[in-house]
């Protein structure tokens, strides 16, 4: 029997135990004045079971898992026996998760609940956006996530929940069989709910859609190393069937313990969100990592670089949104790209940023067709990344470590004189004009911690934009002009650093000033936003998440 088999097998069969035993009541029911009927049933539903036992045990995946109706998932089903059964769907066009669910509680000594789970060994981070559908009856109706030792209802386990009452907690029960407790967070009402396992530590972070988290740490709890991993949702009432919908769900595998920055990688996920509403949608992953989508102007496509160390690394990809297929873009012997790549506002030339071994794999930047071609160098000093292009065409803008220190600088879009406008101290990166062309957005370290700035084209009359916590990069400039978008960096990060595989927010502002909202949660860093990355009408983004995905 395969493992997968047979960590499938008992919540399956007890599943369809369950389904069986519904089944055969209802026809008993519908069928009490025709014995013969209901025995002869009765019996295909024994067949049905023994099939179903048997194709599990020879390792076979019926057509349901195939399609993967459950999503991230592996299954699901009620714990301890509530007398009104739950469910579990998935849709897999919004990628939403819903489910419903009776049993009397989750405290004390036993719980009842509906769990939809995974087995995941080792470190993770699980994230969702959820919402009760309804009133409700009971205040302390409970939804969320939890890691649990086994399917048992007297399990040992540890959760993070929100109550319908708006009550965010998180709940553990060390031994199996004893009483569960709880720690109150001083949040309440909170829609976004995370939950990381870091070795022993179990990390419960909750927020407000468009706030930042608030956090707790739990470690005094013993569960295995394998676990149950999932969403679930208790009624708090025996006669009461509940439900709630998860979005944004992400299960993430963060990078390991000890890995090597710039060495050792792990996978990507190109998402895209919408403005407006905050929905998230992953529409392409990959064990072979990529970075900084940039969206085509006529909207049909996304273009990144491929990165890793794996054959292909440096090339940069068109994603078709259409098809959903990649394909890779000739930019000749300029083929060790990073992630620093931009179009023109006509939509018709890519500037690229390649190291290859030709001129000493220090980054310079070159111009191509957006289709392809032969590549031109334009700045003649190295290192140089490229952020932004001019409205009209005419320059590009990027940061280049000159003398010891990154500045940002000009240059004609044809190649010529590079030109400084930034010298103040500290470091400055992520220039981007403005639609309109009269200001050049950057972020800078000259104040202290990484902030957003803005200048004028010619480098005169710099700005502060942002000033608070956080270390703030990559401003990108919305197509009406009205908004600025940028990633958070945690305040204990280098300020002059951008690292990978960290919890970063991504952050919006009105461009004429304001406090920033939270308009994504992600396991990203170097790599998400570098780029622009608005699509043309101003209602999405395309950023990168990563995970491991061994």
């Amino acid at each position: 029997m395969t493992g997968r088999a047979s960590r499938l097998l008992p919540q399956r069969i007890k599943m369809q135990n369950r389904e069986t035993a519904a089944g055969q009541e209802s026809l008993k029911r519908t069928f009490s004045k025709s014995p013969q009927f209901y025995k002869l049933t009765k019996t295909l539903f024994s067949i049905r079971l023994i099939v179903i036992f048997i194709l599990f045990a020879s390792g076979v995946h019926l057509a349901f898992s195939q399609e993967n109706p459950l999503g991230q998932f592996d299954g699901h089903g009620d714990i301890g026996s509530p007398a009104i059964f739950g469910s579990a769907s998935y849709n897999a066009t919004n990628q939403d998760y819903t489910l419903t669910g009776g049993g009397i509680n989750m405290w004390g000594t036993n719980d009842q609940f509906h769990f939809l789970w995974k087995k995941i060994k080792g470190d993770f981070i699980v994230r969702a956006r959820m919402e009760f559908v309804g009133k409700g009856v009971e205040e302390h109706r409970k939804a969320g996530w939890m890691v649990r030792e086994s399917l048992d209802s007297n399990a040992p386990y540890v959760d993070a929940v929100e109550h319908g009452v708006g009550l965010t907690s998180l709940q553990y029960r060390r031994v199996q069989g004893t009483n569960t407790a709880q720690f109150v967070m001083s949040i309440t009402n909170a829609d976004v709910i995370q939950f990381e396992r870091r070795g022993s530590n179990y990390i419960f972070s909750a927020a407000r859609h468009g706030e930042h988290f608030i956090s707790t740490n739990f470690s005094n709890i013993a569960l295995p190393d394998d676990a149950y991993v999932g969403l679930f949702i208790c009624s708090h009432n025996t006669k009461v069937k509940e439900e709630v919908i998860f979005h944004d769900v992400r299960i993430i595998r963060p990078a390991k313990e000890g890995f090597v920055p710039y060495k050792d990688f792990i996978g990507s996920v190109l998402e895209i969100l919408d403005v407006q509403s905050g929905r998230l949608e992953m529409i392409h992953r990959s064990a072979q990592p990529f970075e900084a989508p940039n969206w085509t102007r006529d909207g049909s496509a996304l273009i990144y670089n491929i990165s890793g160390r794996a054959e292909g690394w440096g090339r940069l990809a068109r994603f078709d949104l259409a098809t959903r297929q990649q394909s890779l873009i000739d930019t000749g012997f300029a083929n060790r790209n990073n992630n620093d790549h931009i179009l023109s506002f006509d939509g018709t030339m890519l500037g690229i940023s390649d190291q290859s071994a030709d001129h000493g794999g220090q980054s310079a930047v070159f111009t191509v067709p957006v289709g392809g071609g032969t590549p031109k160098q334009i700045t003649p000093l190295m290192p140089s990344y490229l952020h932004g292009w001019s409205p009209d065409g005419k320059f590009l803008v990027y940061a280049g470590r000159r003398d010891g220190k990154f500045d940002i600088n000009k240059i004609p879009s044809q190649g010529g004189k590079e030109i400084r406008l930034t010298g103040a101290s500290g470091s400055s990166d992520g220039p981007e004009y403005t639609p309109d062309g009269k200001y050049i957005y950057f972020n800078s370290t000259r104040s202290g911690k990484m902030q957003i700035w803005r200048m004028k084209p010619n480098g005169e009359k710099p700005e502060q934009v942002t000033n608070d916590e956080y270390n703030n990069w990559f401003p990108h400039i919305s197509p009406d002009g009205e908004w600025i978008e940028f990633i958070s960096f945690p305040e204990d990060i280098d300020p002059k650093d951008h690292p990978y595989y960290k919890q970063v927010y991504l952050r919006l502002m009105p461009i004429k000033g304001g406090t920033p909202r939270i308009i994504a949660y992600v396991y990203g860093g170097q790599g998400t936003i570098n780029v622009p990355f608005w699509s043309p009408d101003g209602r999405k983004l395309a950023f990168v998440s990563n995970t491991g995905m061994e």
